[in-house]
């Protein structure tokens, strides 16, 4: 397998899995800054032009969500992804809410601080998009309140995801008043598989 990837990016969430999972993989850096994600060979796997991209035999995947499901149902050995239809369930509901409800108000603001050019920021829907991001966090402080993983009792493709989607809201500052969200991200970057922390990585491309 290998994975193309680019720190701090949602490669973090695919790389998690395979970390967790113990599988061996070839990472592939595409260097965003210098723009390798538009090059014609990388196109080639994804159009869009984005990373992660897994690359499994024929099989060439985009999207983390559908990486880390894939991941989960291949080795299903490992426990990480229910086969009860109830639990099962329970991990798709709290994938699908922080993609929607959490990542995209965070993807809002990134783009309209530091990826779009400044011409085409608009600073308005920086402040909208917090404010959406801090309608639905108390959502997911409710549901860590008192429990140790997301979906379940045990740990799931949805807290490797989740995680990562929080350590962003952390970085973006947006996590102050959510003490039940900051301690389940320290416990979850605190297991021996987990990858670097965004703070990290972001050390890591600029040595």
């Amino acid at each position: 397998m290998k994975l193309y990837e680019f720190p701090p990016t949602r490669s973090i969430r695919p790389r998690w899995m395979l970390q967790e999972l113990q599988v061996p993989f070839e990472s592939v850096w595409v260097d965003l800054p210098k723009g390798e994600h538009r090059s014609r060979e990388f196109l080639r796997l994804n159009p869009a032009g984005k990373v992660p991209v897994l690359v499994d035999g024929d099989l060439v995947l985009n999207e983390s969500v559908a990486i880390v499901l894939y991941l989960a149902e291949k080795y299903p050995e490992k426990g990480f992804l229910p086969t009860d239809a109830k639990a099962r369930a329970e991990v798709d509901r709290w994938l699908l809410f922080t993609v929607t409800e959490l990542e995209q108000p965070l993807w809002r603001i990134a783009k309209h601080t530091s990826l779009l050019p400044e011409a085409r920021r608009i600073p308005g829907d920086v402040a909208l998009a917090r404010e959406d991001f801090r309608d639905m966090v108390p959502v997911i402080e409710k549901r860590l309140a008192g429990q140790e993983f997301v979906a379940g009792d045990r740990v799931t493709v949805a807290d490797f995801v989740l995680a990562y989607t929080l350590d962003w809201a952390n970085e973006t500052k947006l996590l102050s008043d959510f003490p039940a969200s900051i301690a389940y991200l320290e416990r979850m970057y605190g297991r021996p598989k987990a990858p670097l922390r965004i703070r990290e990585a972001f050390k890591q491309i600029q040595a």
